[in-house]
């Protein structure tokens, strides 16, 4: 199953780095491998997102090709954020509710369906990303991508930092319940 995921994932990035017209518009590069993947293998979106980190986790040149083609789309070829920003007010504000809105229930149903961990674990990744997009000056896919790439490489590291950073709020909270 991972040998053809991997044949599937690199035809994809050979794919898009031919043709960067493949990923439509403001699509995602990444997403664009990862709906490839499931629709190729027959799979659900969570389980190709599963086998594509698996796959890419054990293979770091095709690791580095990914995230190469995501930042060529994401980074070079693309200026993210005009369509936006020309929006009216009113457009904007009702587009930034909807994510508002969208983004809460999402998180509540990573609560109920995965438990607390899982959320904040989501909840961290999302800061980090967002922080790196904002030092760096790209874009959050892009952002989210390269935070990937480095946590792949770094597994062991990063899984640590990220449970000792739980446990000590758990702990925090737990002690702050107690005074």
């Amino acid at each position: 199953m991972k040998e053809v995921a991997q044949k599937i994932i690199s035809k994809t990035i050979s794919s898009v780095n031919e043709n960067p017209l493949v990923v439509k518009e403001n699509g995602c590069a990444a997403c664009h491998v990862l709906f490839n993947l499931s629709k190729e293998m027959e799979i659900s979106e969570q389980n190709a997102s599963d086998l594509l980190s698996e796959v890419l986790f054990a293979n770091p040149d095709l690791d580095c090709s990914f995230i190469d083609m995501v930042e060529n789309i994401h980074m070079k070829r693309r200026l993210m954020g005009t369509a936006f920003a020309i929006k009216t007010r009113e457009a904007k504000d009702k587009y930034i509710y909807s994510n508002f809105k969208n983004t809460l229930a999402e998180l509540h149903s990573d609560l109920v369906n995965y438990g607390p961990d899982i959320a904040l674990r989501k909840l961290l990744l999302s800061m980090i990303s967002l922080e790196i997009a904002k030092n760096i000056g790209i874009d959050y896919h892009a952002s989210t991508e390269e935070l990937y790439y480095f946590m792949r490489k770094n597994d062991e590291e990063t899984h640590n930092n990220l449970l000792e950073f739980i446990n000590q709020l758990y702990q925090r909270m737990v002690n702050r319940e107690r005074k």
